[in-house]
């Protein structure tokens, strides 16, 4: 059992389950099922702790994990950088607006008499000011967590995948993703079809299975209908922020 070379630490909500699925099918990769959440919650319990999570691999294999709220803990970048300064992190986002009606869906799945979204994201519904406290919102500044990150590790070392075309062209991002790892180009446009009911590309085998596999029923859930003015001012409100990102990250996302 080796501590993990690469991570996927962000975002919630952006396809990092789908990411991590469609990774496994490639016989070089070894990651955890569930997420440890050890840089950002179970941290006390020591490194010896999480080596115990992690799967057993064979020389030339490479050890993974996914938490997608380690992108917006403070302390994350710090204590990773102290397990390891050479770990390998990637980052799944995606539209930034899209995201938080996704994380507000997920969240109605669980408790269904919360409020609206639309009360939710104003502190002032009059002013239109956007209340950047609720997390939902918080979770998409993403230039502003990126900063945090860049304090550790250089730029080179961190992948941004598109959670779109994680969707649109699963094996043109995990080309990317194998290279960044430096593994053999194995997963390819063959290991996927796509699922019309659910909207998501599927494997066509998982891994250690010769069935289809479709992420589980949670995923890919129907947004709630939300005030397309609220929408929008959400995008002003991100508009800036996904500029800064595009500059820090040279790749723009497309998302305005």
């Amino acid at each position: 059992k080796r501590l993990p070379q690469a991570i996927i630490i962000g975002v919630k909500k952006g396809g990092t389950r789908a990411l991590l699925e469609f990774l496994r099918v490639h016989p070089d990769v070894r990651a955890v099922g569930a997420e440890p959440h050890f840089f950002d919650r179970n941290y006390e319990r020591g490194l010896a702790w999480y080596r115990d999570l992690m799967p057993k691999t064979l020389e030339g294999q490479i050890t993974m994990e996914k938490t997608p709220s380690y992108f917006v803990t403070k302390e994350a970048p710090a204590r990773i950088s102290s397990m390891s300064k050479g770990t390998k992190l990637i980052v799944v986002v995606r539209d930034p607006v899209t995201r938080a009606i996704s994380d507000y869906t997920q969240t109605l799945s669980k408790k269904p008499d919360i409020p609206t979204f639309e009360s939710l994201t104003f502190k002032n519904r009059t002013t239109g000011l956007i209340d950047t406290s609720w997390s939902a919102i918080q979770i998409g500044i993403y230039a502003k967590h990126l900063e945090n990150w860049l304090l550790y590790f250089p730029i080179g070392q961190i992948l941004f995948v598109s959670g779109e075309r994680l969707i649109s062209d699963p094996a043109g991002e995990l080309g990317r993703v194998q290279d960044f790892l430096g593994l053999k180009r194995i997963i390819t446009d063959k290991h996927f079809y796509f699922n019309k009911t659910k909207g998501f590309p599927c494997l066509k085998k998982a891994e250690g299975s010769s069935k289809p596999h479709c992420l589980g029923k949670t995923k890919g859930r129907t947004h709630p209908d939300i005030d397309q003015e609220v929408v929008q001012r959400l995008r002003d409100f991100y508009r800036p922020f996904n500029m800064k990102f595009y500059q820090m990250t040279g790749h723009d996302f497309g998302w305005d």
